[in-house]
């Protein structure tokens, strides 16, 4: 049955990996969807699997992209999933632009369309959901400042979900924290890596987490929350096994 028909949702980092799995799962559930990415030829693959889907390549980075991409396409539901790949290596051997990265760039374009969702504002009933990670309560020592920033991410919805309560816009801001998953070029890379540094296979490093969360059960769970009833968390741990399960407050 479609639970977002008449919906319009814009997804961030839509051409691979779990943001292509939300894509399609809202696209599936019965809104236009509007997938931006930077890279023309990966988000023509996505349109291939889903003509339905509309495309945008485009620097997500840059803030008059978020502005008038809100202001053009309105959406019900504003899922930002785009980020950097960590350089794997210790903390010894980063530079600060490599530490620094997923600061630059995952905090930096989160902001901007978190800012403008608020600022427009998004319409009453609308969901703001931002992609952070299982890193930002477990940490991830061979990925330099990514913890940190995905933690960061966190923070910020909560204090644009409380932002928006205290104006009465309507609009609830969510933080999506999913599990390291071998299914994703990110995810693989990290495993990898991990198992390396341990002296493990990379089968055994990933055994760790449970089944492995697929761009499909990513995609489950953020319609679950663009859909349906919420609770009061604004938090949420992503796994393949259990789903969503919500994390308590942080102050």
């Amino acid at each position: 049955m479609s639970t977002l028909n008449g919906r319009r949702a814009i997804v961030v980092g839509a051409s691979r990996g779990l943001g292509r799995g939300v894509a399609q799962s809202l696209s599936a559930a019965g809104a236009a969807v509007l997938g931006i990415a930077r890279r023309q030829d990966e988000l023509a693959e996505l349109t291939a699997a889903d003509p339905s889907i509309e495309t945008l390549a485009v620097d997500a980075l840059d803030p008059t992209v978020a502005a008038d991409t809100i202001a053009t396409w309105e959406p019900d539901v504003l899922a930002v999933v785009a980020g950097a790949s960590p350089p794997l290596q210790p903390i010894h051997r980063q530079t600060w632009e490599t530490f620094s990265q997923n600061w630059q760039v995952d905090v930096h374009l989160t902001f901007n369309w978190l800012q403008e969702a608020l600022r427009k504002p998004l319409r009453p009933g609308s969901r703001v959901l931002l992609m952070s990670s299982g890193a930002a309560v477990a940490g991830s020592p061979l990925s330099g400042g990514y913890a940190g920033a995905k933690a960061t991410i966190r923070f910020m919805a909560a204090y644009a979900d409380e932002e928006a309560r205290r104006e009465d816009l309507g609009i609830r801001v969510l933080a999506v924290l999913p599990r390291l998953t071998p299914t994703t070029a990110l995810g693989e890379a990290a495993v990898r890596g991990y198992a390396e540094r341990l002296g493990i296979s990379a089968e055994q490093y990933a055994g760790r987490f449970g089944a492995p969360l697929t761009p499909e059960l990513a995609g489950s769970a953020f319609l679950q929350l663009a859909a349906g009833e919420l609770t009061d968390d604004g938090a949420y741990l992503l796994t393949g096994d259990a789903g969503l399960t919500a994390l308590p407050a942080r102050g």
